[in-house]
């Protein structure tokens, strides 16, 4: 009888413990969830906020958007990745600050598998732009044009090492046509150069240059998603033009490796339920930008950012050799 209650006395903590932890996952978010923003207001929150801020209404709780700008988004990411695994904070990127940041950057302390995927949320774009009175009508242009004056075009993008920078690259190398690049900061400054005559042609996400475009300021050339922009029908792919690169650029949520699955899956069918109850809103906000609706599960957009590692992997090398 003493082991017994030894035994009994040994197990308490454990399931008390137990409970504790199964109560405190259903209770499940208890107050507000930080979703860090690892860049500047701008491109990446606005992609974002038309469903991530009404899944508090599903919650119980907001989702407060905290800007940790900075090394391309190395510093919110790598912010997040060693934070508590409780799902009280998280943090929502295209790959550039998931992917590409630590492929490009030595001296970054986390890696893609450092995070828990949650959901993809939106697809946005990247395209290839030109001034819309440009000689550049088409993308055939552009690549004539270097080939006969190799180093004689300047495109601008986003920043080095960026995504912009990386897909240019690559269809430079698949092209077998040199470019010359012109780093800013960020996609609007590019945009803003290219019409003040300061660079050619543009890599650019699509939501900075749609005003332009829809004005005639700018024309789209080619986009560099997997299929046609559903709100640029008639912009080619890269693939469709002959140049194997392309991918859709995806914006979504993960939190730190370790969080729990039920946390994670609470997250993701808040996401889904403002899709299903709030999508034509959503559409028409994210159509102003160009993008669309694309909510993934933990699973599928894990695999996506698997893909993205290979692609950029490759990117990097091109531009490292």
């Amino acid at each position: 009888m003493q082991c017994v209650d030894k035994l009994k006395s040994a197990l308490a903590p454990i399931v008390i413990g137990m409970a504790i932890s199964g109560s405190a996952l259903a209770a499940y978010p208890e107050r507000p969830v930080q979703l860090v923003i690892p860049f500047s207001p701008g491109d990446t929150d606005q992609m974002l906020r038309p469903i991530t801020e009404k899944m508090g209404r599903y919650l119980g709780q907001p989702i407060v958007m905290n800007y940790k700008p900075g090394a391309g988004g190395g510093i919110g990411a790598a912010y997040t990745a060693t934070s508590a695994a409780d799902g009280y904070t998280i943090v929502g990127s295209s790959p550039g600050a998931l992917v590409v940041v630590p492929l490009a950057n030595k001296e970054i302390k986390y890696t893609t598998e450092s995070f828990a995927p949650v959901a993809a949320i939106s697809l946005g774009g990247m395209m290839i732009v030109a001034p819309g009175k440009s000689k550049y009508q088409t993308l055939a242009d552009v690549v004539a044009d270097a080939r006969a004056r190799p180093d004689g075009i300047s495109y601008g993008t986003s920043g080095a090492m960026g995504i912009s920078h990386l897909l240019g690259e690559t269809f430079a190398s698949e092209a077998k046509i040199k470019l010359r690049h012109i780093p800013f900061q960020g996609s609007t400054p590019a945009v803003t150069a290219l019409l003040g005559g300061h660079t050619d042609i543009a890599v650019s996400a699509v939501g900075p240059a749609q005003a332009h475009i829809q004005s005639g300021g700018l024309k789209p050339l080619a986009v560099f998603s997997s299929k046609r922009l559903a709100a640029y029908p008639d912009v080619p792919t890269l693939r469709e033009l002959g140049y194997d690169v392309g991918s859709p650029t995806i914006y979504g949520l993960v939190a730190p490796k370790g969080t729990p699955d039920q946390v994670i899956q609470t997250l993701y069918q808040a996401a889904r339920k403002v899709v299903a109850e709030h999508g034509d809103d959503v559409s028409k906000t994210l159509g102003t930008m160009g993008a669309e609706i694309s909510v993934l599960g933990p699973a599928e957009y894990g695999a996506y950012l698997k893909d993205q590692q290979a692609l950029f992997s490759r990117a990097i090398g091109l531009i490292r050799e």
